[in-house]
């Protein structure tokens, strides 16, 4: 366990970051456990938590058993949340103080600074969590919240005695300065809030006392509320995550590889000629890395929608196991799985298209193609720099297989005149 140091040698501070994700959500069904860039928005506000130097423990509140699970995957604590400050109406306040209650006496210990983390918030850095937290157990402020710098003017149309008419709220609708003679207004972005322990169980509020204002990039700020909102963070999550070293998996973190075949093998592109039959194009790049898990002892399935015989011979040529004409992927998976006795969280799944998404959403290695739908590259914790049918595969052995890519015994005879 280690703890915040006060400034000037002063004792040192504990600060817990508190993350609410009830199970229940009506604008998106399940929403904290809905993944971004291949993680579950609980995981994810988890993980920047833990990464923030000045955050000494981490809880997260829920009434889910399946958002709990998650929670102490990525590495949290969980405070069950009782049902009666579980429903829409419950305040995340309610939810920090039990949190702080349960955690103070489990822990025997007491709580300087307490975070309030909000996993709606994908792209909040581990940074900002540290300034926030910073600005109350080391700088004196009473509160802090993260803000952005805002510049759009605000209307409104609540006005009883012009209704219908709108009227600005921000500025004079009759005068419209430049954005360089406006003073700057800032966002609350609804991330991330600190407050002093103390203060906080007398006023039973986030603000109070003199609240620090802990300045954002814009370009991340963004609140899943509605499925649009989510659509638009997994759209975003390619170009806003990180990708610090470790971030590729390695053999050490998958047990079996699953590819999906059309577009992740191919180009997605079908010639047909005149008699009905398609042809595909593949990489030969993609077949050596595919023998190079073999080699490797990595059990590896072709699974497709498709019922067509050019993935059956495709797979016949690789020497891998197919199951193809499959509408419900993820059931398949999930029961080869059972069958194979590997953990779906120990499986890298590389696809493409949409049809991929249930199954992405099921490994723990849920892995997209450079010209993958953006859904599914937002889906995805890691994805290849070259598109499908172009050695995307051969990209992902890699990753796995690192130099020894080219050096493993393969393990299956090869036939005469091959």
């Amino acid at each position: 366990m280690t703890h915040w140091p006060a400034e000037r040698g002063g004792p040192p501070r504990r600060v817990l970051a508190v993350i609410p994700a009830r199970g229940g959500s009506k604008g998106v069904p399940a929403k904290n456990l809905a993944p971004v860039g291949g993680v579950p928005l609980v995981a994810r506000a988890v993980r920047a938590c833990l990464a923030a130097p000045a955050v000494t423990d981490v809880v997260v509140s829920t009434d889910d058993a399946a958002v709990a699970a998650a929670a102490r995957a990525a590495g949290a604590e969980v405070v069950t949340r009782p049902a009666a400050i579980a429903g829409d109406t419950a305040t995340s306040e309610a939810a920090v103080l039990h949190a702080l209650d349960a955690f103070e006496e489990r822990a025997g210990a007491a709580v300087d600074v307490v975070l309030l983390v909000q996993c709606t918030s994908p792209f909040l850095l581990a940074e900002e969590i540290g300034r926030v937290a910073e600005a109350v157990a080391r700088d004196g402020a009473d509160t802090a919240v993260t803000v952005a710098p805002f510049h759009g003017f605000v209307w409104r149309d609540d006005d009883p005695a012009e209704p219908g008419t709108g009227h600005g709220v921000n500025h004079d609708k009759a005068v419209r300065p430049r954005r360089q003679d406006r003073p700057q207004d800032l966002l609350e972005t609804g991330a991330a809030y600190a407050m002093d322990v103390t203060g906080f169980r007398a006023h039973e509020h986030r603000f109070f006392g003199r609240t620090e204002l802990v300045r954002t990039d814009p370009a991340r700020v963004l609140e899943i509320d509605d499925p649009h909102d989510l659509a638009r963070a997994r759209a975003l999550a390619p170009l806003l995550d990180t990708a610090p070293a470790g971030a590729l998996p390695t053999r050490a973190d998958v047990d079996a590889v699953v590819l999906d075949f059309d577009g992740t093998q191919t180009d997605d592109r079908v010639l047909i000629d005149t008699d009905g039959r398609e042809f595909v194009s593949v990489h030969r790049g993609d077949g050596l890395g595919i023998a190079a898990l073999r080699r490797a002892g990595l059990p590896t399935l072709i699974l497709s929608t498709e019922q067509n015989p050019v993935v059956a011979a495709r797979a016949r040529k690789l020497r891998l196991p197919v199951l193809h004409g499959i509408d419900r992927k993820d059931v398949a998976l999930k029961q080869w799985c059972e069958e194979q006795g590997i953990a779906p969280d120990r499986v890298l799944y590389a696809g493409n298209d949409v049809n991929d998404l249930p199954c992405l959403a099921l490994v723990g290695w849920p892995v997209a193609v450079a010209d993958a739908h953006d859904a599914v590259r937002g889906a995805a914790r890691a994805v290849t720099t070259v598109p499908g049918g172009h050695g995307a595969i051969r990209e992902i052995a890699g990753w796995l297989l690192g130099p020894s890519l080219d050096t493993l015994p393969d393990p299956l005879p090869t036939s005469p005149g091959k």
